[in-house]
């Protein structure tokens, strides 16, 4: 199941994808790492869908990926006495923490911590932005807006608060046993819903534990300002470009794309661009030309994956869905200039040893015109930092622990492998030089640069690197098969 790509494709399991069958079909059209949305999963259908994945796993020999994206916290406004109410522009409309039925001048809002944090100036987006109010006043218990867009407003519309810091956690009590569901079901990533500080970030890791991996979602204009400190807390980051839509003026949402994943990028951490890629294909067989166009900017910022969402799980086309931004990805890296492009952003090594062997695995990759580097790694670093440089070659991620196997499936140009651990160095390179042959990226007789940390299973400890020829001892493995 070699793919023909470096970009990987995250693809949502959902009604339109819930059978082993369709799983696996979406696998085998291309993607990835499957997410299971917990807004809309039951712990009983987690399970399943897990199970359902391990064995398609096993069946095809091939580390997947999974990973759960947690709710976060829901802020919306109460219901109306009499139905919907139009909002005239001009018109001044109060939201109030007491709990009374609404009407054409104020409405319930039953979270404290928002009017607690609003001041004279600030905006609330009402239902996904589509209404604006601006704060007049502000107390503890109500505010005072004047209605700057306004439109049809119905029960229980959601609130975004893009202009101040909420006192509010990002993981609800739901949040948490559905994390805790979803560790205990073998996850190989938490997705972290409405990250404002990396303390957020901290909080989620410390239930974690290490079992899985935690991708702050970057969807808040707050966690934009404190970006360095949550990726050096995260794992990962995906950047949730629908919530970061409503809370920022969408003119400003392509450049904050690429400051995030550029920074991403540099931290070496992966990189997730989600929402609304293909979005037509939930009813449609065929995307726009400027959904094509979206992918293929974020093949060429060289994101490590990009995400379908409702397109896989609940459209009428998932395959097709995931066929479609498979054909896309190829493409796009296949174009001449997408090398130049990439390099173009490529970030300095850090003055450690681990990122001065990669970066020249790098170069020597392109001097030598070697087949493949090959990465072995227990704990998934030397492969991160290898995928970090964006290499001209495939990188093979060998690694003994089938988690770390798993949680790398997610990351820039890796082709996973399970591998028994070598006993010495020299049994790890004729292991590469093996697998290099065997999966593919490797004829007999040309070269690949092997890369580890010595002693080997040491966290972390990238530093080593050596040159192989791929020979005899694949040919006797040639000739036995």
């Amino acid at each position: 199941m070699r793919r023909n790509r470096n970009v990987k494709i995250l693809a949502t399991l959902g009604p339109a994808s819930s059978t082993r069958e369709q799983i696996e079909a979406l696998f085998r059209a291309g993607a990835d790492v499957f997410r299971i949305n917990m807004s809309h999963t039951k712990h009983d259908l987690l399970r399943e869908l897990v199970g359902h994945v391990r064995a398609i796993e096993a069946d095809l020999e091939r580390p997947i990926g999974i990973l759960a994206d947690l709710q976060g916290p829901k802020l919306r406004i109460g219901s109306f006495a009499g139905g919907p109410v139009m909002l005239e522009p001009g018109k001044r409309f109060t939201l109030e923490l007491e709990a009374v039925p609404g009407g054409a001048e104020r409405v319930q809002l039953p979270h404290k911590e928002i009017l607690q944090a609003l001041v004279p100036g600030a905006r609330l987006m009402l239902d996904d932005g589509k209404l604006v109010l601006r704060v007049e006043e502000a107390s503890p218990t109500r505010a005072v807006t004047v209605v700057e867009i306004g439109g049809r407003l119905s029960d229980r519309k959601g609130v975004n608060v893009p202009d101040v810091h909420l006192a509010i956690p990002a993981l609800t009590e739901k949040d948490r046993a559905d994390l805790s569901a979803a560790v205990d079901a073998g996850v190989d990533w938490i997705a972290l819903s409405f990250v404002q500080t990396a303390a957020d970030v901290a909080e989620a890791k410390k239930m974690v534990m290490g079992r899985a991996g935690v991708m702050a979602k970057i969807e808040k204009p707050q966690a934009l300002e404190r970006l360095n400190d949550i990726l050096d807390m995260a794992d990962g980051i995906m950047i949730a470009r629908g919530d970061l839509g409503v809370e920022l003026p969408l003119e400003d949402v392509p450049g904050k794309q690429k400051l995030i994943n550029r920074a991403a990028r540099k931290a070496g951490k992966p990189v997730v661009v989600a929402t609304q890629m293909l979005e037509s294909m939930i009813e449609k067989p065929a995307p726009t030309r400027a959904e094509v166009s979206d992918v293929a900017t974020a093949v060429f910022e060289g994101a490590d994956a990009i995400m379908l969402s409702a397109e896989s799980a609940a459209g009428a086309w998932p395959v097709a869905a995931v066929a479609t931004m498979n054909r896309v990805a190829e493409r796009v890296e296949g174009e001449p200039f997408f090398r130049s492009i990439v390099e173009a952003q490529r970030a300095e090594p850090e003055a450690t040893a681990a990122d001065a062997i990669t970066a020249a695995a790098h170069q020597i990759a392109e001097n030598l015109k070697v087949a493949a580097i090959v990465t072995y790694t227990a704990s998934g670093a030397t492969a991160l930092r290898a995928s970090r440089e964006r290499p001209n070659v495939p990188v093979l991620a060998l690694s003994p622990v089938l988690k770390t196997a798993r949680r790398l499936a997610i990351a820039w140009g890796l082709h996973c492998v399970v591998v028994e651990e070598p006993k010495d160095l020299d049994g790890m390179v004729d292991q590469a030089c093996k697998l290099a042959w065997r999966e593919g990226y490797a004829k007999i007789g040309q070269r690949v640069i092997v890369i580890c940390g010595v002693p080997l299973g040491t966290p972390g400890a990238t530093n080593m690197l050596r040159v192989a020829i791929v020979g005899r001892s694949v040919e006797a493995m040639q000739g036995g098969s």
